[in-house]
């Protein structure tokens, strides 16, 4: 089955109990047992549940992995990733990674003796250099956030395999429609489904999709012993806005690029960050391993946080809030937002100014939206 099939289709639908098209939320903590170790294919929901399990296996199905998992959040689905490893080893992440994801990494797992190494994966050579004999994970995001950077996966897997090491990617951005890693070598996809896959700002998820039978089995026993796991609400949620998913990314591309060309044509402007224009540094590999550019747009207009703060206060339709990927349009400072618990030496060396202003660029008409930052923009 093709793509928009899938998103409609994967998993036990219609439900085998009733014919029910919608999938039933089977909001229920635990099961009855027929048996003294018998069941009927479920005994608790934090090990496993029937609604669940059809999102779980929707995603697989979607990013071509073996199997998926869903969680509580998009932390929780990290948390738990990173717990497949152990005190001493020794972890190679891009470095601007979501604010969350650093915070993770150098407040929380450095204190259970795990090592990281930041740096921008945009060369071989850097990234051999930093391979150490206690590395274990490469982590990358690409189109990264919020900078939305772009890394070249098939020269991210080759040096993995030569190391040896777990390759870790958070497709979050760019999710399956755009980009399916697993067809490049990467062993672990990671979302937030809070984003692009529910779509619509009103549930917060997370969901891992591995490619070996080991790796499914560790997390697994991971989300089982960690309880990480998504509630069955919230994971039908997440299912009802995977059905229009495709549909979505199609006009969230399409106003973003409208966006990005309007911003890089304005005289205000300093700097554009989508990978969907030709004057992006990553353009050419994102075209190579992408169906399209997402729907994200960052920028500089010059200045620091007065002048930033000028500019969001005046915008109207771009709501300044945290997140992104629902239908309507957000605006975030990301230095002080999403990127807050990054140290400001460590922003200021990865290019996160108090400039810098990350859209999530909705449904709405686009030439709306062009004409709500062009006012923005003259006001300021």
């Amino acid at each position: 089955m093709r793509f928009e099939t899938i998103a409609i289709h994967a998993g036990q639908r219609p439900d085998p109990a009733f014919g029910a098209i919608s999938p039933p939320i089977y909001q229920t903590s635990t099961f009855v047992f027929e048996g003294v170790g018998k069941t009927r294919g479920y005994d608790y929901s934090r090990t496993a549940n029937p609604t669940r399990k059809i999102l779980e296996d929707t995603i697989a199905r979607l990013e071509g992995g073996k199997a998926g998992f869903a969680f509580a959040t998009g932390m929780a689905a990290e948390a738990t990733v990173m717990h497949l490893l152990k005190a001493g080893d020794h972890v190679i992440s891009g470095d601007d990674v979501y604010g969350g994801t650093f915070r993770l990494f150098q407040n929380v797992m450095r204190d259970f003796g795990v090592e990281f190494t930041f740096l921008r994966l945009d060369d071989r050579r850097k990234v051999e250099e930093a391979v150490r004999p206690n590395t274990r994970m490469l982590w990358l995001e690409t189109p990264s956030n919020p900078l939305l950077n772009i890394v070249d996966l098939e020269m991210v897997a080759d040096v993995a395999r030569k190391h040896k090491l777990l390759t870790v990617i958070d497709n979050t951005f760019a999710t399956p429609y755009f980009l399916r890693p697993v067809e490049f070598g990467i062993d672990l996809v990671v979302h937030s489904t809070t984003k692009y896959l529910n779509g619509h700002c009103d549930v917060v998820g997370g969901a891992v999709v591995t490619t070996t039978d080991e790796l499914s089995q560790r997390v697994q026993f991971l989300l089982n012993a960690m309880g990480t796991c998504a509630s069955p609400f919230d994971c039908w949620l997440v299912l009802r806005g995977i059905e229009t998913l495709p549909i979505r990314m199609k006009q969230h591309e399409q106003n973003a690029t409208a966006v990005a060309r309007y911003l890089a044509g304005h005289p205000r402007i300093k700097k554009v960050f989508y990978p969907g224009l030709e004057s992006h540094p990553g353009h050419a590999i994102a075209r190579k391993q992408m169906k399209g550019f997402g729907g994200i747009v960052s920028f500089e207009a010059g200045g620091g946080l007065e002048e930033a703060n000028s500019f969001l206060s005046k915008l109207k339709l771009f709501s300044l809030a945290e997140s992104l990927g629902g239908a309507s349009s957000l605006a975030e400072h990301a230095a002080t937002m999403s990127h807050a618990s990054m140290p400001r030496e460590f922003k200021e060396k990865t290019g996160i100014t108090d400039g810098l202003i990350r859209l999530s660029v909705g449904l709405e008409n686009v030439d709306d939206l062009i004409e709500d930052l062009d006012q923005a923009l003259t006001s300021m």
